[in-house]
């Protein structure tokens, strides 16, 4: 075993210098327009005014708290047309909370960073029992699992064909979510990699993290994207089947 987590490391360590493991491939790149920023990459809807997905990377050097939260406010992506452009506005008297998909306290290492988790296109409805509650948990949970091993992230919400909640917003119309997705990678750099996925409903709940917890695979199969699509087959195919919540 010893042997085959060499041949791991140096099969996977080059990869995970020289490109974007976090980046999803989509069945429709079309729906979504693609903006890099400091600390995620997202794919934006305009046709819903949410995102599809938001993709970063974690790791120590990312969670030193260079810099507060404090002082920053929600604001309309700059490129986005700004007629077109979802602001914070649209979320007033809601009844949802203006849920990051890369969170905030992700992005403590840089102003920069933290200026951008704060624009409108990193932004969903969300209720704000799960915003504030177990969503926010899982937040926290990746924050402790980047300490021990860099973690590629991949969020974003679920649409059902029959909507349930409808949209939000007056001037522009924001599709509400009926459940949200994460997926996280980690051990690449150590040549272990293991991955695992959670779902939750868009709702009030209080649960254990557990309860939460998908294969790769299962998440693949419900939003239509494909994870960490630059491993190789093997690892990927293995690692995606699997969802053991005792390894992290």
């Amino acid at each position: 075993m010893k042997y085959v987590g060499l041949l791991l490391f140096f099969l996977i360590a080059p990869l995970s210098a020289q490109t974007h493991l976090e980046i999803p491939q989509s069945k429709n790149p079309s729906k979504g327009i693609i903006l890099r920023r400091t600390g995620y990459t997202v794919s934006f809807n305009k046709e819903y005014n949410i995102p599809n997905w938001v993709a970063w990377k974690l790791d120590k050097n990312r969670l030193a708290e260079k810099v507060s939260r404090k002082g920053y406010r929600f604001n309309p992506d700059p490129d986005i047309n700004e007629k077109d452009a979802v602001v914070t506005q649209d979320y007033a008297n809601s009844g949802y909370d203006r849920g990051h998909m890369c969170p905030a306290g992700d992005s403590r290492w840089s102003g920069q960073a933290m200026k951008e988790s704060f624009y409108m296109t990193n932004i969903c409805p969300q209720h704000p029992n799960l915003n504030g509650g177990d969503w926010h948990e899982l937040e926290k949970a990746c924050r402790r699992w980047a300490m021990e091993s860099t973690i590629y992230i991949v969020c974003g919400p679920i649409l059902y064909k029959n909507p349930l909640y409808g949209t939000i917003g007056k001037e522009h119309k924001i599709r509400v979510p009926e459940a949200f997705f994460k997926v996280i990678l980690a051990g690449v750099e150590k040549g272990e990699p293991r991955a695992i996925g959670f779902i939750y409903k868009n709702t009030t709940g209080n649960k254990p993290l557990d309860s939460y917890v998908n294969s790769i695979d299962q998440v693949e199969r419900i939003t239509g994207l494909d994870f960490f699509p630059d491993l190789p087959d093997d690892i990927e195919n293995r690692i995606e089947k699997e969802c053991h919540l005792e390894e992290w």
